[in-house]
């Protein structure tokens, strides 16, 4: 059964490959529950104090599920140089629109205990790394 929004209205019918036959055209930017990722990297994220801890680097997509599941935030360095990537569970990020970005319930200083790697490294070819990164922020894989 599709999940019915507030003033949703259908554009197609069901099992019909006709693209958007309203004419309206597809959205590449946002509609009122989708952004496009572009529009998500870069985004600032912040600590319930409202420090800015980084930005969204970008964030890995589950193969099977669909769903996002971690947001890359990169933190520190200069041009790229130096700069240190932390994984945060898709489900350990609210978005503030009076901040106009994501907040994550973690202070810098847990913050510099928490997984992160550098530039050129990727732990997530490690089947176990996930699981960690779920368990330091106490959140639940959302596959």
């Amino acid at each position: 059964m599709p999940t019915k929004l507030p003033d949703e209205r259908q554009i197609r019918e069901p099992g019909s490959l006709e693209l958007d036959p309203s004419g309206e055209g597809v959205a590449l930017d946002e509609t009122r529950r989708l952004i496009a990722s572009s529009k998500v990297e870069g985004t600032p994220v912040f600590n319930r104090a409202g420090e800015q801890l980084g930005t969204v680097y970008n964030f890995m997509v589950d193969k099977i599920s669909g769903q996002v599941a971690y947001v890359v935030m990169s933190f520190g360095g200069f041009l790229g140089i130096g700069e240190n990537y932390h994984p945060l569970p898709w489900r350990a990020l609210t978005y503030d629109t009076r901040l106009g970005g994501y907040v994550v319930d973690v202070n810098k200083d847990r913050l510099a205990e928490a997984p992160r790697y550098g530039a050129g490294e990727d732990p997530f070819t490690d089947d176990e790394y996930g699981a960690r990164v779920d368990a330091y922020y106490k959140t639940t894989p959302s596959a």
